[in-house]
């Protein structure tokens, strides 16, 4: 009912959430999950499911791509025990994540033929594409970063051997599925952390990226410990130069697109931030990307995008300016305490996911709830499924 509603609602690409490909490294436990070694996962029943879901997420004539991902260092102790990433790099939440397992050789060509092979389930159940997930400290991510990938193999070091995996992942994908079946990769404009993927770093990976043949690029920005993506203020490794009318657009990574845009092949995606269609029109007119990503304004307003193009609205709903317990000090998103930024991000998260919940269910959005209230529903919830999947 969800992705149907969405499909109605006058999206033109719809992207799903993370898919991951190891049922024992997941980033929720509410995860949908498709791992090739796990037969529950691949079975009849399954596959019958995920035919559903391509069904009804496209069911108004839009395009509906699965987003492939693996969580890597970012699955939480309630989730896993045993996270996996690039290097033994822990992510340091208030003691949530435990120290990842350096992968192996033989793990890493392994995980390259499961996302090949999810890939090719994707398209057997009638999901119109996919995407490679590489943004937002996820296992991809953690691979480009020098802060978490402290190889000192042919996976480390240089940017060229950061991407291989990623590269790796992609010949894969395209040999597994086909030169007609599209493949998109979403990538961090930066990490926003000192020392980790930077622009630059960006840049050189959209040079690899160029040769390869995706269809599409979606720009983001951002990890766990620096969410930019949510809106929050990160820390960029370097700052960017930017137009006066830039610095006026409501978009947070459209000065980094910009960059992007001048030497990336193929069609690119900016997320976050976009609420105008001024805004949007404008970035479109000038070439700076080709498709405006947005997500939370759909999940309180599944209509919007319709209302938008037909001029019913001006602007996409931005509930996210208010979610916070307090605008600056030591209790905003930004609070030198690590406590004080993970109730705003983990609040506003779940603020989020009650109102997808709501929309699946067909309740109209609940749009007063709390941050405190919002920080204990999240964890609460995530418990409950962690102990719930645990059970089997």
């Amino acid at each position: 009912h969800l992705y149907r509603r969405w499909s109605e609602g006058g999206i033109g690409l719809s992207l799903t959430g993370n898919v991951m490909v190891e049922h024992s490294v997941l980033e929720n436990p509410a995860n949908v999950v498709i791992d090739p070694t796990h037969p529950h996962t691949v079975s009849a029943e399954a596959r019958e499911r995920l035919r559903a879901w391509a069904q009804a997420g496209s069911v108004a004539g839009n395009a509906l791509w699965m987003q492939i991902s693996h969580a890597g260092r970012q699955s939480p102790r309630y989730v896993t025990g045993r996270p996996r990433g690039p290097s033994a790099v822990q992510l340091d939440l208030l003691g949530n994540y435990a120290t990842p397992v350096a992968l192996t050789r033989e793990e890493i060509a392994e995980l390259v033929q499961r996302f090949a092979k999810v890939a090719v389930i994707a398209r057997e159940c009638g999901f119109g594409g996919v995407q490679i997930h590489s943004a937002h400290g996820y296992l991809l991510s953690s691979f480009l970063s020098p802060v978490t990938n402290r190889r000192e193999d042919e996976y480390g070091g240089s940017v060229d051997n950061r991407a291989r995996f990623l590269i790796q992942i992609l010949r894969a994908v395209r040999q597994a599925v086909g030169s007609d079946y599209p493949i998109s990769v979403k990538l961090n404009s930066d990490d926003f952390r000192k020392g980790g993927f930077s622009h630059a770093d960006c840049l050189k990976v959209v040079e690899l990226l160029n040769p390869e043949g995706i269809d599409l690029l979606e720009i983001s920005g951002g990890t766990y410990e620096q969410p930019r993506l949510l809106g929050m203020e990160g820390k960029p490794d370097s700052v960017m130069p930017v137009r006066t009318s830039t610095r006026l657009r409501e978009a947070y990574f459209l000065s980094y697109a910009e960059d992007i845009r001048k030497i990336a092949r193929m069609p690119l995606m900016v997320t976050g931030g976009f609420r105008s269609g001024a805004g949007m029109e404008q970035a479109l007119r000038e070439g700076i990307c080709d498709v405006i990503g947005i997500a939370r304004p759909v999940c309180t307003h599944p209509d919007s995008p319709r209302q938008l193009l037909t001029g019913a609205i001006d602007a996409l709903p931005a509930f996210e300016a208010g979610l916070h317990l307090a605008e600056r000090g030591w209790r905003s998103p930004t609070s030198r305490f690590t406590l004080m930024r993970v109730i705003n991000v983990l609040g506003g998260q779940q603020w989020y996911y009650e109102n997808i919940h709501r929309l699946a269910d067909g309740l109209p959005a609940k749009l007063d709830r709390g941050m405190l209230v919002a920080f204990a529903m999240f964890w609460r919830n995530e418990l409950w499924r962690a102990a719930r999947m645990r059970r089997g």
